[in-house]
C-alpha cells in the first residue's frame, strides 16, 4: 500500500505561484511514475504533470512553461511548482503514483486532495 499525502495550496492572487508537495510512504514507489491531476468544480479530472522514475517530466499544454515538476529522493517527495497562476487554475489537486507506462489519470494510489484558488 502506498500513502501520498499532498500540502501547499491555498489562495493566490493570478500571477502568483504557489509550491505544492507530496509525500510518499509505504510500499516502495522509486519507479513509479508521480504527478498531478487536477478537478475543477462542474469538470472532470484532467492530467497537470507527471515525473518518471528517470527524472523525464511531462505536462499538459495549459501548464507547459508555467509549473515544474521535481522530485526529491532523500525526502520521497514530489513537488509542483506552481508559477503565473491564473484564475483557471483554480482546482482541487491530487497527487498520484502510476506504474510507469501507465497514464496518471489512472494512476491506483491518490492522494487526498489539495486545494488551490487562484483569483482574478
Amino acid at each position: 500500500q502506498v500513502q501520498l499525502v499532498e500540502s501547499g495550496g491555498g489562495l493566490v492572487q493570478a500571477g502568483g505561484s504557489l509550491r505544492l508537495s507530496c509525500a510518499a510512504s509505504g510500499r516502495t514507489v522509486s519507479r513509479y511514475a508521480m504527478g498531478w491531476c487536477r478537478q475543477a468544480p462542474g469538470k472532470e479530472r484532467e492530467f497537470v504533470a507527471a515525473i518518471r522514475w528517470t527524472g523525464s517530466t511531462y505536462y499538459a499544454d495549459s501548464v507547459r512553461g508555467r509549473f515544474t515538476i521535481s522530485r526529491d529522493n532523500a525526502k520521497n517527495t514530489v513537488y509542483l511548482q506552481m508559477n503565473s497562476l491564473k484564475p483557471e487554475d483554480t482546482a482541487v489537486y491530487y497527487c498520484a503514483a502510476a506504474i510507469d507506462g501507465v497514464p496518471l489519470i489512472q494512476a491506483n494510489y491518490w492522494g487526498q486532495g489539495t486545494q488551490v484558488t487562484v483569483s482574478s
